[in-house]
């Protein structure tokens, strides 16, 4: 009874485990690597528990890599776990003459610093990784620079972002990127991640949150290996740190933090923080280290703008071309979740995926029936009498004239603009919006859209005026 209560207690230890192994190393290497693992038992006595693969090429990949990370990880999760032992599971053959490591037992060249801990997400350089086929630990593949569209909002953080990654030295250290959630700041940290390992072959990168930096960092102190962090974090080329703004108020991490920068900035090493808000905004930050993440580049992402939207958009559906989706449907999401990014590709993902499942067309009717949550977060309200007022102010002509019967063409442009963006920003039928303009007959209203519609392919000038009249109403 002792015994199943035991095997019950681990089982669900190592879920809890598992959970977040797989948000430390990403859904691929989770599922090749970690989920393949078996539990065995726990000796009482020695404190060591076995782990079992498949076969002898598993064991040895998993222990020479993950080794220190599973046993501080049961270290945390059942203190009378000293020792964690990995092999082959019994009763299976094993696999001769297949290692990973060098025939001396020593590492390759670029793998020489210890094995990673929980969070380090990078553990070896690109050209080890390369020849077995795997990506880099701990970094999304589809998290490139060739993945990234770039738009007058995020211009400036993706040519610092590439800069980071260049062959040659950065004019400036470290690269601070700030965006809200879901404006692709992650993303750059993954790019410039891949791209450095690919101009550097024998690099060495650190990739964690903040706050996983700070699990390390207590767990060494507890541990008394502080010395060991130090050297093993100091022994990076690249130094990636992502949501910076989770180390505030934890005094002793962040002094570790602000001497790690200085001793790599010293050797021309790179290092790249990412927060949702600026570094003078962190509050809780001791005063050095807000100067140290300030002194280089501090990239801001801004909102993506409709233009880059569309392209995003655009991009992405090149990933889906067995499916079609009609234009209006790519414009109706373009304009409708504009929160962040994330949601925008993740709506897009939703539909396609719906339709394909249930064998339906992708329609504007079926992307507003099934994204209905993702819509009503994003739908932000205008207003005809706030459109008016926009135009008036952008034209400067007086509030009146939208009602008015004048027909200067000073007065009637601005009108006819303002009848054309409440036709495209608001539900409202032609009827409806020739009522809140001073009466006028439905047609009117077909008229001034059809006009602005064509205006804006023969018309610069016009096509840039609604434009910015676009980027202000759904700001």
């Amino acid at each position: 009874m002792m015994e199943e209560q035991e095997a019950l207690d681990l089982a669900a230890d190592w879920a809890d485990i598992s959970r977040g192994l797989r948000k430390d190393l990403g859904n691929q290497l989770y599922s090749q690597w970690i989920k393949p693992i078996q539990l065995g038992s726990l000796c009482k006595q020695s404190g060591t528990l076995d782990l079992y693969l498949p076969n002898e090429f598993a064991a040895n990949w998993v222990s020479d890599r993950f080794a220190d990370r599973l046993s501080l990880a049961w270290k945390i999760a059942r203190p009378d776990i000293r020792t964690v032992k990995i092999s082959v599971l019994p009763g299976r053959r094993a696999m001769p003459g297949l290692r990973l490591g060098r025939e001396d037992g020593r590492r390759a060249a670029n793998d020489g610093a210890p094995i990673t801990q929980p969070g380090d997400a990078l553990g070896m350089g690109a050209a080890e990784l390369g020849a077995l086929g795997q990506g880099p630990i701990g970094l999304d593949p589809s998290l490139t620079f060739a993945s990234f569209v770039t738009g007058a909002a995020n211009i400036l953080a993706s040519n610092a972002a590439q800069r980071m990654a260049a062959t040659e030295t950065p004019q400036f250290a470290p690269l601070y990127l700030k965006a809200a959630t879901g404006q692709g700041k992650t993303h750059l940290l993954h790019a410039i991640g891949h791209a450095y390992l690919a101009n550097h072959q024998r690099a060495r990168i650190f990739y964690c949150s903040a706050e996983r930096f700070m699990v390390e960092f207590v767990q060494a102190l507890r541990q008394n290996q502080t010395i060991e962090f130090k050297a093993r974090l100091r022994g990076f080329d690249l130094l990636l740190v992502d949501d910076i703004q989770f180390i505030i108020g934890k005094a002793s991490a962040q002094e570790e933090l602000l001497y790690t920068i200085d001793a790599l900035l010293a050797e021309g090493k790179r290092l790249v923080f990412a927060a949702d808000r600026a570094p003078q905004a962190l509050d809780g930050v001791e005063q050095r280290l807000l100067s140290r993440l300030s002194m280089g580049l501090v990239a801001d992402i801004q909102p993506a703008d409709i233009e880059l939207r569309r392209s995003i958009l655009e991009h992405r559906l090149q990933r889906f071309s067995p499916s079609h989706v009609p234009g209006d449907v790519v414009e109706f999401l373009a304009r409708t979740i504009n929160r962040n990014v994330r949601e925008l590709v993740g709506g897009l993902n939703k539909l396609i995926a719906y339709a394909q499942l249930t064998g339906q067309a992708v329609s504007l009717q079926l992307a507003e029936e099934q994204l209905t949550d993702i819509l009503s977060a994003n739908r932000r309200r205008i207003t005809i009498d706030e459109i008016q007022r926009t135009v008036c102010q952008f034209y400067r002509v007086d509030r009146t004239e939208m009602a008015s019967k004048r027909r200067a063409r000073a007065v009637v442009r601005p009108r006819q603009v303002a009848m054309y963006l409440a036709k495209v920003l608001t539900p409202r039928s032609y009827p409806e919006i020739g009522r809140k303009f001073g009466g006028r007959d439905h047609s009117t209203v077909i008229h001034a859209v059809r006009l602005i519609e064509d205006l804006r392919t023969r018309d610069a000038d016009m096509d840039g005026d609604v434009r910015s009249l676009l980027r202000q109403l759904e700001s």
